[in-house]
């Protein structure tokens, strides 16, 4: 049992592992920084996003294309997982050890790529992201 969980960790930190473990860190960036930064230009471009539609297809666009390209980055090396949710469907599904699924989610790729994507993000726009205009909900009997 001892050998067993070692030859698995051994895989774990493994150089192809450590390779998929990176592949998913520069998807996942490139994919949120791609998606948050277009959600974001629009916004700062034009203040009543929600209502056009040409914005909207534009950042619909742009996070597909991100989409593609982040899958296409690590689709070789990892998988292109990109999606925690998708790392764990394949973990359930028994594709992926349960250490090497905790690996993609927290210290090496998924959730320090998006992370650092929307710092560097909001490093760029200046903290534009949090305005205080924008949408606000219609009031009710107004």
């Amino acid at each position: 049992m001892a050998s067993n969980l070692r030859a698995h960790l051994q895989r774990t930190f493994s150089a192809p592992a450590l390779r998929s473990y990176l592949a998913e860190f520069i998807s996942t960036f490139l994919f949120v920084f791609t998606t948050v930064g277009s959600a974001v230009s629009a916004r700062m471009l034009m203040p009543d996003v929600i209502s056009n539609a040409s914005s909207l297809v534009a950042t619909a666009v742009a996070q597909a294309f991100a989409l593609f390209a982040a899958v296409l980055v690590a689709a070789d090396v990892s998988g292109g997982h990109v999606n925690p949710a998708v790392t764990f469907a394949f973990a359930l599904g028994g594709y992926i050890p349960f250490p090497t699924t905790v690996l993609y989610w927290a210290s090496h790729s998924q959730l320090l790529g998006s992370t650092f994507a929307c710092f560097v993000v909001h490093t760029i726009s200046a903290g534009h992201t949090s305005r205080k205009q924008g949408f606000r909900p219609a009031r009710m009997g107004a």
